[in-house]
């Protein structure tokens, strides 16, 4: 009696994971089978769950179209400022940890950047990128996500570098090593899972903003995020290439998640356990 209750328990938790995961990913399925669709299935009622024929003509309309050149400027732009805000963050972030460079004051002051709503500074920085000739350019979106998204690695970072043992870096400093040195060969190396973790949000974050973007691109450098609102029209909604381009915005993301996974793991359960 009491195993089959047991049984009937877990069962009930099966059946109520399971409905959770359906309700979380059918808009995900939803999206992409749209994008397969044509004209006739997508407004089809009642609805079509399968389409006919797998077509490609709405990629096809997106690179004929040029637009499929969001998604090409949002990985430039991401990766760009991703890069530059793991190398500098990184720097700063070792400085803080092992020179106490500002006390455990600045790493808090650091810390609080990040939490600035970004509505509340687009329209200053909007002015300033006017004044400068960064709007609607590559350089300026790429300097505004890297000095956005630093405090962000610089705290994570702050964490992964100090679970490292001083001893290591002291010995490799003993024999001889220059400080970039042990940089490279010791510190780097041991906080991989930590690099690669922060890195993959870091991408995220700066591939997903659109308040900036829209606020500060124009025709030469918009985004995959901007792009996608103009096919949301007052008369209608262009829903096969919504769904398309969402497709290929997605795949970037997932691409670098599903090559970093083991280390993304890793560096969040690091960060987890640190608290």
């Amino acid at each position: 009696m009491k195993g089959r209750r047991a049984a009937t328990t877990l069962g009930l938790r099966y059946a109520g994971a399971i409905a959770v995961t359906i309700v979380f990913l059918f808009p995900i399925y939803w999206l992409f089978i749209i994008s397969f669709k044509t004209p006739d299935e997508i407004f089809a009622f009642p609805p079509v769950w399968w389409p006919a024929n797998i077509q490609f003509a709405n990629y096809a309309v997106l690179f004929k179209d040029g637009d499929v050149v969001a998604v090409w400027n949002s990985l430039v732009i991401a990766g760009s400022s991703t890069v530059l805000a793991m190398f500098f963050g990184t720097l700063a972030a070792y400085s803080l940890v092992r020179f106490r460079t500002g006390g455990d004051d600045l790493a808090i002051w650091i810390i609080s950047q990040r939490m600035i709503p970004p509505i509340v500074i687009v329209f200053p920085i909007f002015l300033l990128y006017v004044w400068l000739g960064g709007v609607d350019t590559y350089w300026g979106l790429v300097l505004l996500y890297t000095a956005f998204n630093l405090p962000y690695v610089i705290w994570m970072m702050r964490g992964y570098i100090a679970d490292i043992p001083i001893e290591l870096e002291e010995s490799a400093l003993v024999d001889g090593c220059s400080r970039w040195q042990v940089l490279m060969g010791v510190v780097f190396p041991m906080a991989r899972a930590g690099l690669f973790a922060t890195a993959v949000f870091t991408f995220v974050f700066a591939w997903n903003d659109f308040i900036f973007a829209l606020v500060l691109t124009r025709t030469e450098v918009v985004t995959y995020p901007v792009q996608v609102t103009h096919y949301f029209g007052g008369q209608s909604n262009f829903w096969a290439k919504i769904a398309a381009m969402s497709v290929l915005g997605t795949v970037p993301v997932f691409i670098a998640v599903a090559m970093l996974q083991r280390y993304l793991v890793r560096g969040i359960s690091m960060g987890a356990v640190k608290g």
